[in-house]
């Protein structure tokens, strides 16, 4: 059976693979975007189909996201601004959108009587707990503006279970990447801006000396969980938290490796490009392993690409398409 989504930062790197997949099982998709750092050529492919629609404005207008909202059965909310360094050099406007906008687009999704309201959470409200793997009833302090914009969705969307009945499930992000993912910008996801300095020949530099790790998640295992939290029927599998990730980790030394032995079966120079080290960064935590035992449990997921298979997809697509 289709239903209606709305998807907000529909443009950007997550929510264009969101409604190009929900697309293709036959929903219609509304696309809310305000491409302040989405992309129109994202969706450009989808805007002849026609159970496409694209709203262009801001989550930060209640009157846009009133009118997004009108008739929708489900809501992926993506929209927000990432970078923990971007909230750190300007907190008031990360709140701004994070925590007003969402705030926006859950009053209009109660308001609307959605079915449920799925958003995008973060690893990041793991925060200064050093226990590993992360599971989700332990977090620690946030360590960044964005760790705590990140922390008060998921207060509010609990507030609005509790309070309105309205269904909520939150998935906690970790590292996603994959074909989409801007390589531009100053606050570039690291594998997308390593890629495109090895294409150059350029020496990516890592942060600290490179024993950081990270739990980092393709974008289909992304795909999945969202489909599995739009789909379940399970009472216990609502209005809570999972941890969306593979469930291992590997460290940006690692990282740096594979993206070098990948790209360079494209072009043999890059094998020899060198990695310059620099200074850590503030608000980084150094090691992050989501445990994904309560998404398998209750959602029944089962992540198909592991950190190196899902590197070796978003090279061939980088490759191609810058």
């Amino acid at each position: 059976m289709s239903n209606s989504i709305l998807i907000t930062g529909g443009a950007g790197f997550i929510g264009s693979n969101l409604c190009e997949y929900f697309l293709s099982k036959r929903n219609k998709v509304i696309c809310l975007d305000n491409f302040s750092t989405g992309h129109r050529h994202n969706i450009e492919h989808l805007l002849k189909n026609p159970n496409f629609f694209l709203i262009e404005g801001d989550i930060t207008d209640i009157i846009v996201c009133n009118k997004a909202m009108e008739g929708v059965d489900y809501v992926l909310h993506q929209a927000a601004l990432g970078s923990v360094p971007r909230s750190i050099n300007d907190p008031i406007t990360t709140n701004e959108v994070n925590v007003s906008g969402f705030l926006n687009i859950l009053v209009a999704a109660r308001d609307a009587k959605v079915k449920r309201f799925i958003y995008a959470a973060s690893s990041s409200t793991y925060g200064d707990s050093e226990s590993l793997p992360k599971t989700e009833n332990i977090i620690g302090k946030p360590l960044s503006p964005y760790a705590i914009t990140k922390y008060v969705n998921e207060l509010y969307a609990e507030i609005f279970s509790k309070t309105y009945g309205l269904e909520t499930i939150g998935l906690r992000y970790f590292n996603v990447f994959g074909r989409k993912q801007d390589p531009n910008g100053a606050y570039a996801a690291v594998i997308p801006k390593f890629v495109m300095q090895l294409m150059k020949h350029q020496s990516p530099i890592i942060n600290g000396d490179g024993n950081y790790s990270r739990d980092f998640t393709y974008i289909d295992n992304v795909i999945q969980m969202n489909e599995l939290a739009i789909e379940t029927t399970n009472p216990n599998a609502i209005n809570t938290i999972y941890n969306t990730a593979f469930g291992d980790r590997n460290t940006l030394n690692d990282l740096v490796v594979y993206l070098k032995q990948f790209l360079s079966e494209y072009d043999a120079e890059i094998a020899n490009v060198k990695i310059e080290y620099g200074p850590n960064r503030i608000g980084d935590i150094p090691h992050s392993l989501a445990s994904i035992d309560k998404a398998k449990e209750l959602l029944g997921y089962e992540p198909k690409f592991s950190m190196k298979e899902g590197l070796k997809e978003a090279v061939n697509w980088y490759w191609n398409n810058l």
